[in-house]
């Protein structure tokens, strides 16, 4: 499993500026988090300004 984003994202990239494994890239309008490389540690989800995010 890893973090899910949902429609709420404006991809800002605080995620992507947070996530201390570089999980997380914004591709277009949304965060896109890579699978293999979350650890689900929720750092992201804390600083999301829009509360996409969820474990």
């Amino acid at each position: 499993m890893a973090v899910k984003v949902s429609d709420e994202c404006i991809a800002c990239g605080t995620c992507e500026a947070s996530c201390p494994t570089g999980a997380i890239t914004v591709e277009g309008d949304k965060a896109v988090v890579d699978e293999d490389e979350c650890v689900e540690c929720g750092a992201c989800v804390s600083e999301c300004p829009t509360e996409a995010l969820s474990i």
